[in-house]
């Protein structure tokens, strides 16, 4: 084999154990992200029991918030981690089995949403993974166009209250100060560019 055909060979080994590192780490961070994440109508989960296959299957959380699942009935999934259900399932499963070992893992996340309207160049609602930032909901809608009054964004929240107005100012951003404004999203949020 010439020195070329090496050269050629180790570089593809680089780049395929460079992917390798970069798609282990990043399937870690979504776990951990997904491990606390509050599930909500239309996400897909999926539950298996340790050497039970008839236990083994993917569930999608309901309008109301409740999964249904053999031997135990209904449970509140809206609003709980993946932990918590797995938790609750576990319990609830000890009363026809001893020590059943559960899984539950997130397969389709579909209820994060937000939205991002106005004088952006792809405005829309976008199914995202919990902890996205003001500026990764921008950047998700293409960037903000040139007419586009960027110190008077706003971010819309729905509470218990009420709606709650966050203001954002991107040139505060863009010339590091107040970072603390670029905050993380919650699920339902308006991001409004005028």
């Amino acid at each position: 084999m010439n020195t070329n055909s090496q050269s050629y060979l180790l570089g593809k080994l680089i780049l395929l154990l460079t992917t390798v590192m970069v798609l282990s780490t990043s399937s870690s961070a979504v776990a951990s992200k997904t491990e606390d994440f509050q599930l909500g109508p239309g996400d897909v989960i999926e539950i298996s029991v340790w050497k039970d296959q008839d236990l083994t299957r993917q569930i999608i959380v309901q309008p109301d918030g409740f999964i249904s699942f053999p031997l135990i009935g209904e449970i509140q999934a809206a609003g709980q981690s993946v932990s918590q259900i797995r938790q609750e399932i576990t319990k609830r499963l000890s009363d026809y089995m001893s020590n059943p070992i559960v899984t539950v893992t997130p397969v389709k996340i579909e209820s994060y949403k937000i939205y991002v309207i106005g004088k952006v160049n792809k405005p829309g609602m976008f199914v995202v993974l919990p902890r996205v930032t003001v500026l990764q909901a921008l950047s998700m809608a293409g960037g903000t166009n040139p007419f586009a009054d960027l110190s008077d964004i706003v971010i819309i929240r729905h509470t218990a209250s009420g709606e709650t107005k966050i203001d954002f100012d991107y040139n505060d951003i863009a010339s590091g100060k107040n970072l603390e404004q670029n905050i993380e999203l919650q699920s339902g949020d308006v991001v409004l560019v005028p």
